[in-house]
């Protein structure tokens, strides 16, 4: 029998836990030629999560569990739990239950048929319609600048066969962004669209900071584009600068006793610059922060425990 290896991360989510791997479980059974693991990585909850893990560890020995010996953050902790897999395919999907268990037959025929990776794509969400079409744009001008091809409303749900798995491994990522790699690796990919439901219990662990860190991973990773406009838009408006200057050399030569220095262009144009250059300046240090990542080299996580493995 095939294995199928079904991968969540988890923070905090007691409240949601129990009913993942319920149905998990039911939408494998209408898959019964298959074998099936369920791993999921605990990132240091600290609510209940990892006692409820064990409970359910116990009582269910497809159950698997690692948990972390601390928050390592939300990227680098579900990667590793997809590592750690032993599956023919592996599926990935979220313990808040935002991402539906019961499309995993679907996402098992859609493999079956030839598919590398069957990803599922939020063609729609319930959430509020402001948030979704920000990030709807947020992805449209993500693939405008990176240099691959990168699937549109794409949050790493899906079902990835095991050669695209082993490619992921042999990138030797430490701070990987998974939905990248996807793209990169150029296998054949078949979209599943979906509508996203909203969360049921508990509370988001997403904030602005973490939309950041993935929007900024991304880019660093896959363009170089604003590096490059930064050199062309200092090139441009030391040019803009000159000529300005100039005209107004000739300006006041001209019209020695009417025209008055000032001091307000020179503020404003300092002001202004100084603003542009800051701008540039943070994403370059945005690049830097990337590699300095990339040479520590660090492990992405360390496991304080793992069950049923």
């Amino acid at each position: 029998m095939k294995l199928i290896s079904i991968v969540s991360g988890c923070y905090n989510e007691v409240g949601n836990i129990e009913y993942l791997v319920d149905r998990v479980a039911a939408a494998m059974r209408q898959c019964s030629q298959y074998d099936y693991e369920q791993i999921i990585i605990d990132n240091g909850s600290i609510d209940g999560t990892q006692e409820l893990l064990k409970k359910l560890a116990q009582e269910n020995p497809k159950l698997k569990v690692i948990l972390n010996a601390r928050n390592f953050g939300h990227i680098r902790s579900p990667y590793h739990g997809m590592m750690q897999a032993q599956g023919d395919a592996v599926i990935y999907l979220a313990s808040d239950l935002q991402e539906p268990p019961e499309m995993i037959p679907e996402m098992i025929a859609k493999w079956e048929e030839g598919a590398k990776a069957a990803v599922c794509v939020k063609n729609s969400s319930e959430e509020r319609a402001l948030l979704f079409n920000m990030r709807r744009l947020c992805y449209a001008v993500f693939d405008r600048l990176a240099n691959v091809k990168t699937i549109q409303n794409f949050t790493g749900f899906g079902l990835y066969d095991r050669q695209i798995i082993d490619c992921c491994r042999d990138m030797h990522d430490s701070y990987p962004y998974f939905r990248g790699m996807i793209s990169e690796i150029g296998l054949p990919i078949v979209e599943i669209p979906y509508k996203q439901p909203l969360r049921k219990k508990g509370i988001t662990k997403n904030n602005f900071y973490t939309l950041y860190d993935i929007a900024m991973l991304g880019m660093t990773n896959y363009t170089k584009i604003p590096l490059r406009l930064a050199a062309m838009a200092g090139f441009i408006m030391s040019l803009l600068s000159f000529c300005v200057a100039i005209g107004y050399l000739i300006y006041k030569l001209l019209f020695w006793a009417k025209v008055p220095f000032g001091t307000a262009p020179l503020i404003i144009g300092l002001f202004f610059f100084a603003s542009v250059q800051l701008f540039f300046i943070g994403i370059l240090g945005e690049y830097i922060g990337a590699i300095y990542t990339q040479v520590l080299n660090r492990p992405l996580v360390v496991e304080k425990e793992r069950i049923n493995f």
